[in-house]
């Protein structure tokens, strides 16, 4: 459909429609953009019956939250500059029954945002599996575009990373190997750009609270999480935003923050659901997780409202 072509497929080529550094590489301002992560239409009812393999053969409150999001985030003033997903669009597997059903009914929900607002997908474990191949790469590319890339947005440089390969390209090893070219290319002309900010994007966290933690299914291991954050930091990298764990968390080392954002479907903490508000100032970057109920009835907190203007 030319449709899905223009809202779902503006990843291409590793960089995105309408969002070049011939476009956006100056810095005009501040703006602020919304960081959303796994919707994952399933895994409601997968967690609910204890079976998160095959268990997830309902998702309407999947799909019912959705919409409030975009239903809100539609509503404020003034717009977001970009929405940006990150990861597990949905709980089926490549290959799993339900994986075609619940792509489709994400993409209707995602198709009422505001067609001013660019949405940004990034690719999760569930949407390439925790061991992905080329097979399912492919896969998710033809449904939801490039599964990295870069972008600009007012002077803000943002990279999309496939965090898989991260964590374990032991099946696609010719595709880990360029996705660690292109970000070593990237990581180095990050350095020497005229970027005012450069902002990661990805699924799985380096960390969910210390650089130090114990290896875990919902954090980077050791040795790739340290030699990441000293490259990230390195390229003058300021943040790096992810999902994957289903609550809030995250913390601030040596200068890199690193943000992990609650899911917009099922909660695994106490956390509600809901996304998170991200302010980009000219030093800063400021920002805060707001429920849907908070978004939908109140939008944006003004004290964040205030630093736009």
């Amino acid at each position: 459909m030319a449709e899905d072509e223009d809202v779902f497929l503006r990843a291409r080529q590793r960089s995105y429609k309408g969002l070049t550094e011939d476009k956006e590489k100056e810095w005009k301002g501040p703006f602020y953009f919304i960081q959303a992560a796994d919707p994952q239409l399933g895994l409601m009812k997968a967690w609910s019956v204890g079976d998160c393999d095959g268990g997830g053969d309902e998702w309407s409150e999947e799909v019912r939250l959705t919409k409030q999001a975009v239903q809100a985030i539609n509503k404020l003033q003034p717009q977001p500059r970009f929405v940006a997903l990150c990861g597990d669009l949905v709980h089926a597997m490549p290959g799993s029954p339900f994986r075609e059903e619940q792509e489709r009914d994400l993409k209707e929900v995602l198709r009422e945002t505001d067609p001013n607002i660019p949405l940004i997908f990034v690719s999760g474990n569930h949407d390439l599996s925790n061991t992905p191949t080329p097979e399912t790469v492919e896969q998710y590319c033809r449904c939801w575009g490039d599964d990295y890339f870069s972008y600009w947005v007012g002077g803000v440089l943002f990279l999309v990373l496939n965090s898989q390969f991260f964590f374990d390209a032991s099946r696609c090893p010719q595709l880990e190997q360029a996705h660690e070219s292109w970000l070593e290319q990237q990581l180095h002309s990050a350095a020497q750009s005229s970027a005012r900010h450069v902002l990661i994007l990805q699924h799985i966290p380096l960390y969910l609270r210390s650089p130090d933690e114990e290896d875990d299914y919902f954090n980077l291991q050791r040795d790739k999480r340290e030699s990441l954050i000293h490259r990230f930091r390195q390229a003058g990298v300021k943040a790096v935003f992810s999902g994957h764990y289903h609550r809030n968390a995250g913390g601030y080392h040596d200068g890199l923050h690193m943000v992990v954002t609650s899911a917009i479907g099922c909660q695994l903490g106490e956390d509600t659901h809901g996304v998170r508000v991200v302010v980009v100032t000219a030093d800063e970057i400021i920002h805060r997780y707001h429920s849907l109920d908070q978004l939908s009835h109140k939008g944006v907190d003004e004290d964040l409202k205030k630093l736009l203007a």
